[in-house]
């Protein structure tokens, strides 16, 4: 795509690294425009901080779609993250709708859950929900725990096997996405990465080095780079390989200070990386 205009459609959480505050600079790394729809307003994320305030912001979205319909503003990609509840997953329905193109794309990250566990807020209610919005997707990006909540498969967190894997892809792709990027693959101690594949297709898998330690807010870097990394023309296996390094090196970046800055990675330090992969892929 040629100077795409991309919505994504997430929370701010203020202090943290993590959701809009991590995907507006890194889809502009890319040079695309990248327009906001806030689904709440949060202090801190949610991981490791106590204390924190949230102010939901459903009742504020169709306000803001009706003012865009009035200017009739459209995007090229809708990619969408962290959404509050039911009600604002029938209201994104809306709104890709309304503001996609027809050539346009609809990306995915069904944020929910991690290592074997819902997010706080979250249950197999919304998982249900999720599905919905899944089965209109041009391309989903869920972790293995999400993979697993939306196709009702029971949750292996080490030592599983390729047709585990596989399993997985083919029920995603069945709830109706055209492409899916599985996260947080991993078949050897030292490597993890991704699986990528459509209907009928072969899976494509690609590695990197597996960091040590769990950070928080790496899901929100690899999605939003994916994003980034389709608005100027990536194929969804490019733009799974350019997240996968950009993450990887993100992580690098913010491994020695892990436990002092233990809240998110450090990608703004990554983005020069980031510049210099996107023309090699």
């Amino acid at each position: 795509m040629y100077n795409a205009r991309l919505l994504t459609i997430q929370d701010i959480s203020c202090v943290g690294q993590c959701s809009l505050t991590v995907a507006l600079p890194v889809i502009s790394a890319f040079g695309t425009e990248c327009a906001i729809l806030p689904t709440a307003v949060l202090s801190t994320h949610t991981a490791g901080f106590s204390g924190y305030t949230c102010k939901d912001l459903t009742d504020e979205i169709p306000k803001i779609l009706n003012h865009w319909k009035n200017e009739k503003l459209d995007f090229d990609i809708i990619y969408t993250g962290y959404l509050c509840g039911s009600v604002q997953i029938d209201l994104v329905k809306e709104i890709v709708i309304a503001t996609k193109k027809d050539n346009g794309l609809f990306v995915v990250d069904p944020v929910m859950a991690d290592h074997g566990k819902f997010y706080p807020g979250f249950d197999s209610s919304f998982a249900l929900k999720m599905k919905e919005l899944c089965s209109n997707a041009d391309v989903i990006i869920p972790n293995i725990t999400e993979a697993c909540f939306l196709v009702d498969v029971e949750y292996v967190a080490e030592g599983y096997t390729v047709d585990y894997v596989e399993e997985l892809l083919d029920k995603l792709l069945a709830l109706g996405s055209k492409k899916v990027i599985l996260t947080g693959v991993s078949f050897d101690k030292d490597k993890l990465g991704v699986a990528v594949k459509e209907k009928n297709g072969k899976t494509y898998y690609y590695f990197n080095e597996k960091i040590p330690h769990n950070f928080h807010g790496t899901g929100d870097v690899y999605s939003s780079a994916v994003a980034g990394s389709l608005s100027i023309g990536k194929t969804v296996e490019q733009a799974a390989e350019i997240a996968v390094d950009f993450t990887v090196k993100a992580m690098k970046e913010s491994y020695e200070e892990r436990y002092s800055h233990w809240y998110g990675v450090r990608f703004e330090k990554a983005i020069p990386y980031l510049n210099s992969i996107i023309s090699k892929k």
